[in-house]
């Protein structure tokens, strides 16, 4: 597929979309969004494919948040239509492992979008914050709920009404990122993180999404429920024999992701 305002690639089992509008720092206007929602969509179902790996093309952002020019021109039941939290939605459900590698600006929408994944990593020059109370709106992409969930009300609450930008050290001091390294360290420490993961199940590792995911919106008792049945399904899986068998006979485990 070809497109437009992004960059699509795959190096090794990494799959890779890079926001490719550096002449705007990368903002997420309606054809963008299109177009990772996707690239998502056909990462998700390549099996040659383990972890989704979101950035930015250029040196100064990640995503600078929404294109202002296209907010603009919203009205009132513009915010009820999926847009741009539909497609964080997507990303946050996707049954692969995606790591935000955050190499500059990560405002606004772009915040919204690297909170969306399972993990964060950023470099030294990367700044993150949601300003969007300066435009006298809210963060509505998902920030307010997924921001608190990360760090906390207070540090939420704090960031959101101040619209204060943190720098990558701060963010890891909070929590909201995983690690915060040099800047020329970023895609070393992103591929480190994958390779990682890569090693595990995908089976196991779609699931633990789930159980995380679900737990979280819902109470203690079901939550655990949720871990038990998820529990289940891997216990008759080929993976879970695959894993054991492994382990005992002190070898690589070869997952086949059922």
């Amino acid at each position: 597929m070809i497109y437009k305002n992004i960059l699509v690639e795959q190096v090794e089992r990494m799959g890779i979309i890079k926001i490719n509008r550096p002449e705007v720092r990368n903002a997420l206007d309606n054809q963008t969004l299109t177009e990772i929602s996707q690239a998502l969509e056909t990462l998700e179902i390549d099996d040659g494919v383990g972890v989704i790996v979101f950035t930015g093309n250029g040196e100064k952002s990640f995503a600078a948040g929404a294109d202002i020019s296209q907010l603009r021109e919203k009205q009132s039941l513009d915010a009820l239509i999926p847009g741009m939290s539909g497609v964080y939605r997507r990303i946050e459900n996707c049954n692969k492992a995606t790591i935000a590698a955050i190499n500059g600006f990560a405002l606004g929408g772009g915040c919204e979008l690297a909170m969306a994944c399972d993990i964060r990593i950023a470099a030294y020059r990367a700044k993150l914050g949601l300003p969007e109370l300066n435009l006298s709106i809210i963060p509505g992409a998902g920030g307010t709920q997924r921001l608190a969930r990360i760090v906390g009300k207070g540090r939420a609450l704090d960031m959101i009404l101040t619209g204060e930008m943190l720098s990558a050290k701060q963010a890891e001091e909070i929590g909201l990122i995983s690690r915060a390294v040099p800047s020329d360290e970023l895609w070393q420490a992103v591929k480190d993180k994958a390779g990682k993961i890569l090693a595990k199940g995908p089976l196991a590792i779609k699931m633990a999404k789930l159980v995380i995911n679900r737990g979280l919106d819902t109470d203690m008792e079901s939550a655990l429920i949720i871990e038990k049945l998820a529990q289940a399904v891997l216990f008759g899986s080929h993976d879970k024999n695959e894993g054991a068998q492994a382990f005992l006979e002190k070898r690589k485990a070869s997952f086949i992701g059922k």
